[in-house]
């Protein structure tokens, strides 16, 4: 049951990020704005990323017929993705989130899953747009925040699929050590393999500088800021990758759900420049392909990928947050 639907929660809460560097007048106290901009260093006005991995095995199934072992003998992503907002007053927001994503992999034996010509090299182009509204009230004398969002995706040929979601989170704590919020996730969208997810996010800081960072069910990290600009985390996050493929005048989407487990390490490169290297060990518990009309679950190929290490290198330019130096 693990799947792309985990790496939707992030754009649910995206605004909560933007808010922070530009509302002015504080209508949310400071403590949680300050909050929820370190909860979503991820999720920046303009990124940009490149990930490698080492070649590793997999098993597949076509229409649950045994596929023969194949191999993965390079796979490559550029990522890039554009985060803008507009604020119309200190209890609403709107926003929009873009994004592109180039995948490429090369197989040892060619599979006609995923093209016609039977080729060992696939490229793939995904893009996908999102319109947020968010708005800021209180309930139960706390902090709450509700988002809408509606967005449409595709490939380099056509528009694909529309997909909505609806979002209510509530700030259950927020002081100088320890902050934490509950919510919950509505998805609209036939394909989802469920309809709701809770959102869970907590932090809290040690001592001896440590920093819990949790957002489930995307990831569990811990996090200390080392050198004059630099930052480190470990732990386990949770991404997806997913494309169209075009087949006998047929529309299928793929979806696998990546599981990273290792050490990011971020630095400010000066002004509001920042640098990212990643890497670990990469899980892909789940991918699937299916028909666009129908669901997760009503797939026709399935393949379980062994595990491989993965490298990361990003740089993130944030204009409206506030330059380092």
């Amino acid at each position: 049951m693990k799947t792309l639907r985990n790496a939707l929660v992030p754009l649910a809460i995206l605004p909560f990020k933007n808010t922070i560097h530009a509302q002015k007048k504080d209508s949310i106290p400071q403590k949680v704005m300050a909050f929820v901009t370190d909860k979503f260093p991820q999720t920046r006005d303009f990124n940009v990323e490149f990930t490698q991995l080492t070649p590793y095995q997999y098993s597949s199934q076509l229409h649950d017929a045994d596929l023969p072992d194949n191999k993965v003998k390079n796979f490559q992503q550029v990522k890039a993705n554009a985060n803008i907002y507009f604020i119309k007053n200190r209890k609403w927001m709107f926003s929009t989130a873009l994004q592109y994503r180039f995948t490429g992999m090369e197989l040892e034996n060619p599979i006609s899953v995923f093209s016609e010509e039977r080729g060992t090299k696939e490229n793939f182009h995904y893009h996908s747009e999102t319109f947020s509204v968010t708005h800021f009230s209180k309930l139960f004398n706390k902090v709450a925040i509700y988002s809408a969002n509606v967005s449409v995706d595709g490939s380099d040929k056509h528009f694909e699929r529309f997909r909505g979601m609806l979002t209510g989170s509530i700030v259950l704590k927020a002081n100088a050590k320890t902050k934490m919020t509950l919510g919950v996730a509505v998805i609209v969208d036939p394909s989802a393999q469920v309809p709701a997810l809770p959102i869970f996010t907590y932090e809290n800081k040690f001592n001896n500088g440590w920093v819990a960072d949790i957002i489930l069910p995307k990831k569990v990290m811990i996090r200390k800021d080392i050198f004059l600009n630099g930052r480190i985390s470990l732990g386990t996050e949770m991404d997806n990758t997913s494309f169209y493929i075009y087949q006998s005048d047929k529309t299928y989407e793929y979806r696998q759900l990546e599981i990273n487990s290792g050490a990011t390490y971020e630095h400010h490169l000066g002004g509001n420049f920042i640098g990212t290297f990643k890497t670990g060990l990469r899980m892909t518990p789940n991918a699937r392909l299916f028909e666009k009309q129908e669901s997760f679950k009503d797939y026709i190929f399935k393949a379980k990928y062994d595990p491989s290490f993965y490298f990361n290198i990003g740089i993130s330019y944030n204009p409206f947050g506030k330059p380092r130096k």
